[in-house]
Formats: C-alpha cells, structure tokens, sequence
C-alpha cells in the first residue's frame, strides 16, 4: 500500500477539522487533537501562568517600528498559534539571516535540503503523522579536530540532544540521524494497513545512532528568536533588537550567556565517557536567531527550550524542564519579565503564550 494516496487523504481530512477545531480548548487532559496533518496528543497540563509580562524595572531597548504596511497583530489570542511538531532540528549554521526557503541556500547544498529530501513531503521517510521541524539557527557548529572536515551541528528539541559533527561529504551521517533520532518508535494507527516492509521502514532504529560521533545532552537554556530578515522584514528587524537584549538582560539575572561553539576540538581533545565526575554546571544560556516558524505578524516571536536538568532560582526541580515555550508579540520591554517568569521561577507568560511541547511530543495549551 502506498503511503503517498493515504497521507494526501488524510491532509483534507484534517485541513478541514483544522479550520473548526484547532483553537477550540479541550476539556480533558491528554485529549488527541489535530492542528496540522500532523496527529499530536495535545496536554492541558496545569502550567504555572501569570496572566501578563511585569513590567520592566531597569532600561530596556526601544521597541523597534515597523515598514509601512507591516504592523504587529496586537489583537489575536496566541493561544494554540504554533505548528505541531514531534521534533525540531536546529541546524547551526553560524548565519544570522538565510534565503526566504533554506532549503535554497548555497544553490541548495545544505544540511535543511538534505533532510527536506528524506522527511520532507514525498521523501523516503516522509510521515505525516510525525511532523519534523526544520530550521536554520545562528549558532556556530562545532569545530572538528580536523580541519580538512566540513561538519555541521544540530540541536534536536525538545529530546534536548546535541549532534556536533555531521559530515557534509556523506549523505550517510544524514541517513543516520533521521533513522536513529528523527523517526518515532511508534507509528500512528492510521498506518496499520501499511506493508510489514514499509513499516519497517517508518521506524527509528537506535542502531544508527552508533554512526554518528560525540552526540551528547543539550544542558543549556536555548533562547531562539525568529529573525528571518530574507522571509519577513518584521523578524528581520525584532531577531538582532531582541537577541541584544536577552543577552544584556541573562547575566543581570545570574545566567551566563555562552558564546562560540558547543565543542571546539582545535583546542581541546574530545571527553572520554565516564572520565570525568558529575559536577553541577553553572546557570546558562545560549542565544541565537531562527529561521522562519510561521506567525511574522506577531513579532517578535521567541521559543525557550529548558533543559531537562535545570533548576529554578530557588534551586529546585524546574517547573517546565524539558519543555519548549513559544511566545509571540515579545519587545524589548517584555525581556526582563521572560527571564524572571519563565526561564528562572518556570511559569508561563499567558498573553504571549503561543504554545508549547514537552519531550513526549504533546503540544501544550492553556
């Protein structure tokens, strides 16, 4: 049975639910909901809230003005505004602004056009039951101890896990990365009239994580801030204003701001597993801009992933460790309150709050 006819089917089906049922809050806790083609859980989880952004009590930068006929939606609930995804790969591509699809940049050869070939619509493993989010971030990637050896880097959120060195030589390490870490370890019911074989080929297989090199926990908080200039000049003008502040804004908090590559083996020989003690890293913080993630008119938008080890500001257990918060219609202004509210004390900010996802793959909502 072919997956092409029964994915297109399934996309009406749900396009039209979407257009009923995509903002309409759930009664019940762990309801199944639909908001894409993609089928995700969706959680009303009791999330810690505070219904606004308090306000500023030191100076902030100037919330930045808008091209003529490009304002800012002030007016829309954002609740529930935000794609569903089971996992999002930020690629690090030390750019800081890309082409309006980037899966077009450098005529093409790129990690984001590789792995659109293989999940992306009509690929090898494409699911539409399993949505990937794939975007392009400023963070530089890893430095390999060969020099000779182009890599490229990626974060995959929000299983908080970080891939230093992917070979742009061999479309192997890419083959890899979507078979041990992408695809699910289960398939939606919708795809048990598929092919033994073709199952087979829709699921995970932990066995290829072994191909890829140095893959290790994501530990640090990871503000993103969509600043895609080439796709919208609204992101483009919020990305560098709002990175400039959170990175003013962290260390002022007691969170250091880290900077440069995750892992630069030029200089430092790679860790040998179980050599070294556990010891509890400082508080920290990486900031960087994204590529396009939908919702230009509700600049600035900004996604903070927590790592599943972080501790609130009392030292405790944080309330929304290994969670993904997006927020949308954040300035300057709001800075301040963001890292007061959610990446040190862990409660979500209502009137900004796009939606969220934890490490089971649910989509939050409040």
């Amino acid at each position: 049975m072919s997956l092409q006819p029964l994915a297109r089917r399934a996309w009406r089906i749900r396009a039209a639910s979407r257009r009923t049922n995509s903002l309409i809050p759930s009664p019940l806790l762990g309801v199944t909901a639909t908001t894409t083609a993609t089928t995700i859980r969706h959680s009303r989880r009791l999330l810690n809230t505070v219904s606004t952004c308090p306000e500023p009590t030191c100076d902030c930068a100037e919330t930045p003005s808008m091209p003529w006929g490009s304002g800012i939606d002030k007016s829309a609930n954002l609740n529930g505004l935000m794609a569903a995804y089971a996992q999002q790969v930020l690629i690090c591509t030390g750019k800081d602004d890309w082409t309006s699809r980037i899966e077009e940049e450098n005529s093409g050869d790129n990690l984001a056009a590789d792995l659109k070939e293989l999940i992306g619509r009509g690929g090898m493993y494409s699911d539409p039951y399993h949505n990937i989010s794939i975007v392009n971030s400023s963070f530089p990637s890893a430095v390999p101890g060969r020099p000779e050896v182009q890599t490229t880097s990626v974060y995959l959120l929000p299983s908080f896990k970080y891939v230093p060195f992917l070979p742009r030589v061999s479309f192997d390490s890419v083959q890899a990365l979507v078979k041990g870490y992408l695809l699910p370890e289960k398939l939606h019911p919708m795809h048990d009239g598929l092919s033994p074989i073709h199952k087979d080929r829709l699921l995970r297989k932990e066995e290829y994580q072994q191909a890829l090199y140095g893959v290790r926990d994501a530990e640090d908080v990871l503000v993103l801030i969509c600043g895609h200039g080439n796709r919208d000049k609204r992101c483009g003008i919020y990305g560098p204003v709002l990175q400039a502040e959170f990175e003013r804004q962290l260390p002022r908090a007691g969170v250091q701001v880290l900077e440069g590559p995750v892992v630069d083996e030029s200089v430092a020989p790679p860790q040998i597993p179980g050599a070294t003690t556990e010891v509890e890293a400082p508080r920290a913080a990486r900031v960087g801009q994204i590529s396009h993630i939908g919702g230009h008119k509700y600049a600035g938008n900004v996604i903070i992933y927590i790592p599943p080890r972080f501790k609130n500001s009392a030292g405790n257990p944080h309330p929304l460790a290994g969670y993904g918060i997006w927020y949308g219609r954040i300035d300057p202004k709001h800075v301040e309150g963001v890292i007061k509210e959610t990446i040190l004390n862990g409660n979500v900010i209502a009137d900004h709050f796009r939606g969220g996802v934890n490490q089971k793959g649910e989509m939050l909502r409040l």
